[in-house]
């Protein structure tokens, strides 16, 4: 079974397709005790940070998630709330990339980036089994986490920065698979059957 968490951070719905489509086992849940009793959790967000956080703890999944030992994906808002702290509202975060998220110099770019972007893979992974360098995936972002020591994958727009992370059992993509084809469906495929 995988716990999809229901944060209050939108975009749930692409991600349920996207499982109905792979005939995958999963609820759409807050509940500790359900959390806690998955095989896997998809953590997935569209919005902005510092709201998302106060709907994190105020719903006391703070813990939960910084305690998690399964397989773990942050999505988007999702992957970006694993580090430190977000400029997005300033706000302090999950802590576990120990890296803070930040917005894109709209001087030098149009922000949000938007639109079909290709990664690098630049760390072996088993969420990019099968999966070519230089894909092409969907990205809705106007902050991002920097390059760091845990990226897997990374994308350029303006500056390299991190389009896949992975710490342990704790994985984040800053695209949407759900949104990005037969592609996205093989990396949430991947992250069912082999994470």
């Amino acid at each position: 079974m995988i716990a999809i968490i229901d944060y209050g951070a939108g975009n749930i719905q692409s991600v349920i397709n996207a499982l109905d489509d792979l005939n995958a086992d999963f609820i759409v849940t807050n509940n500790a005790k359900e959390i806690n009793e998955s095989e896997k959790i998809i953590f997935p967000g569209v919005g902005e940070a510092s709201s998302a956080m106060n709907n994190i703890n105020s719903q006391n999944l703070t813990d939960i998630i910084q305690k998690c030992k399964k397989p773990f994906l942050g999505i988007c808002l999702g992957m970006q709330l694993l580090c430190d702290y977000s400029e997005e509202g300033n706000v302090k975060c999950l802590g576990i990339i120990p890296v803070a998220a930040k917005k894109f110099n709209s001087e030098k770019v149009k922000v949000p980036h938007m639109g079909w972007n290709k990664i690098f893979i630049n760390n072996k992974s088993k969420l990019f089994d099968e999966i070519e360098n230089e894909t092409y995936f969907y990205f809705a972002n106007s902050f991002y986490v920097p390059a760091n020591q845990f990226s897997i994958a990374s994308c350029n727009y303006e500056i390299n920065f991190s389009a896949a992370v992975q710490k342990e059992n704790f994985y984040g993509v800053q695209f949407h698979p759900e949104k990005s084809g037969v592609v996205g469906i093989k990396l949430l495929k991947n992250f069912i059957e082999k994470c």
